[in-house]
């Protein structure tokens, strides 16, 4: 995953998911970078293809048709650089969220020290972990050669000892492995990741050094106070892109033509992510993207990042990880309409065998939406334990202050219902404060988070352009008073127009105040019995605000969500919820 150092007057970013494949173009205009347009077609990473190289091919076709530029030569490859005006791109970039998830291992020291920070390394990717290996496992090394055979890892990620710690140790745990890479077939040898003890990386390389390719990265636990998953999180993304260019048709030849900058769609995200994070230190910044073959929640605090990808919460393949369990009840509190449980088990259950398909009727749609929330819900969870599990506090149910919320993923992007788009981002990932929710309709986040490596001048300013949709400026008091008790007092004045809105907010329920997209206005909160918006119990606030398609929304229904145990009164709720948005 080179990073080339020079700049492009156009740019070409293929993005690779499960279910999709994205060309967008970007390119000056008025002096400016700016997002041109997109082209789309399904992956073909799987049959009848099994070669993404095809789907690729006609998601640039269909780019061409659209902007009239030839960006394809005779012989199919990609016109690069830019031949003319209006022929070929400067530069190309790849990002990739299709195929299997990969099964990964953990061999470290403590279960509680390193391997608990390998896990979370491991869950900064779309990975699966299938097994630990650790001092305290009582497994002998027959077992674990035998473990190691049957399961054929595609990453083992190997941990252990702080900086000038232990490391005979180390040595132990990797003789299984190694006598089991030379049993492996060449082609199934997994990539090894070593992000332990620094002093040990030039004996692992030696260990290794016939049977299988090493990345030698940061200790993740260079003391035991201390960790550092973002630096290991890199290398491990370089491991991630050798392994789909090995495991994938026609990746090869893709990452070729992007010079190599070919990198995971959550890595591409991140590096986007951690970029806006520095704009206001007060606040962080979180992108989620709900896709097929994962669910991914990536937050930057101060320029600290927290990348998450849960391959068994995508809606896809996996779907929501509910076929593990009984998808009725573990979905029962987030449905909207009374539906019979076995129509439930069957549409989670086909899902996995048609992960491309879109809900159909009433009944489906609120299966649909029902799981993109629980398995939103599910990943906002575990990533807040990750965030606070090192230094040992209670992870809290809600998030942080975060500006903006970028929210992607085909169950968001493929509707004209904004409102239940909204409603189903607020309900999964509960924000606090106020904070701004839009809408990345073609994932463009990742892509300029890979044309970065390429191009920073592009990413910084296309960054700038509208290239989202606003759905709305969402203000979530808290308050402990009882349902029905007015909380909060707000004021939305239009600075054009002079017209104003006033009314109370009561606790339990949503409100709207209309300010259309390029309007400008003025936003008076005044909280009432100690609610918090923000800012501190009791804090009034006024703040010059940008309208949105869905105005100004405030969420008084309370952190930790709960909606109504009784079916008819959840069905009830809903449907106004959504009338007030419009819906």
């Amino acid at each position: 995953m080179a990073a080339i150092e020079t700049t492009s007057d156009s740019l070409l970013a293929l993005d690779i998911g499960a279910i999709t494949t994205r060309a967008l173009f970007f390119d000056v205009v008025n002096g400016r970078y700016r997002f041109v347009a997109a082209g789309s077609a399904p992956t073909t990473a799987s049959a009848p293809y099994h070669n993404v190289l095809e789907g690729a091919h006609m998601a640039i076709d269909d780019l061409q048709r659209i902007t009239g530029r030839r960006l394809l030569a005779d012989d199919s490859t990609v016109i690069i650089p830019a031949a003319s005006p209006g022929e070929g791109v400067d530069g190309m970039v790849t990002t990739l969220s299709a195929g299997a998830p990969v099964k990964a291992i953990i061999i470290g020291l403590l279960e509680d020290v390193s391997v608990a920070s390998a896990r979370r390394l491991v869950e900064s990717i779309p990975a699966r972990l299938v097994d630990t290996f650790t001092l305290s496992d009582r497994r002998g090394v027959e077992t674990r050669l035998d473990t190691l055979l049957r399961l054929r890892p595609h990453l083992v990620i190997v941990t252990g000892g702080t900086e000038q710690g232990a490391s005979a140790s180390i040595s132990r745990l990797l003789e299984p492995l190694r006598l089991a890479l030379r049993l492996m077939p060449q082609e199934e040898r997994p990539q090894i990741v070593f992000a332990g003890n620094s002093a040990l990386q030039e004996r692992i390389s030696a260990i290794f050094e016939d049977t299988a390719q090493v990345w030698l990265a940061p200790n993740v636990r260079p003391a035991l106070d201390e960790e550092q998953i973002v630096a290991a999180h890199t290398i491990l993304a370089r491991a991630l892109r050798e392994h789909y260019i090995h495991s994938l048709n026609g990746l090869g030849e893709l990452d070729t033509w992007s010079g190599g900058v070919t990198m995971p769609s959550v890595t591409a995200q991140g590096r986007m992510v951690r970029f806006l994070s520095l704009d206001d230190p007060s606040k962080g910044v979180l992108s989620m993207d709900l896709g097929a073959s994962s669910a991914t929640l990536t937050a930057a605090f101060q320029g600290h990042l927290y990348p998450a990808a849960y391959a068994d919460l995508g809606l896809g393949p996996q779907a929501a990880g509910l076929t593990r369990g009984d998808p009725y009840a573990l979905l029962l509190p987030w449905l909207t309409l009374p539906l019979e449980a076995d129509a439930v088990r069957d549409y989670v259950f086909n899902k996995p065998l048609q992960p491309a398909s879109i809900p159909l009727t009433a009944e489906e749609t609120a299966i649909e939406y029902a799981m993109a929330r629980y398995a939103l819900r599910q990943a906002t969870l575990r990533m807040l334990h990750g965030m606070y599990a090192q230094n040992e506090r209670r992870a809290p149910e809600s998030l942080p202050p975060v500006e903006p919320i970028i929210v992607t993923g085909s169950v968001f992007t493929q509707t004209a219902n904004l409102g239940r788009t909204l409603l189903t981002a607020l309900d999964g990932l509960q924000p606090t404060g106020i904070t701004t929710i839009l809408l990345d309709r073609y994932n463009l986040t990742t892509a300029l988070g890979a044309a970065a490596s390429l191009n920073p001048t592009l990413a910084v300013q296309a960054m700038d352009s509208t290239m989202f949709i606003r759905l709305a400026l969402v203000v979530t008091p808290l308050s402990t008073a009882r349902l029905g008790t007015p909380i909060l007092k707000v004021q939305l004045t239009d600075n054009e127009s002079g017209e104003t809105i006033k009314g109370d907010v009561k606790q339990g329920g949503l409100a709207v105040l209309p300010l259309a997209p390029g309007r400008r206005g003025t936003l008076r909160l005044q909280p009432l019995y100690r609610t918090d918006i923000g800012l501190g119990a009791g804090h009034k606030a006024a703040y010059e605000v940008s309208g949105s398609a869905l105005g100004i929304v405030i969420d008084a229904r309370g952190r930790p969500l709960h909606l109504h145990k009784d079916m008819a009164r959840r069905q009830e709720m809903y449907k106004k919820w959504l009338w007030h948005l419009g819906h």
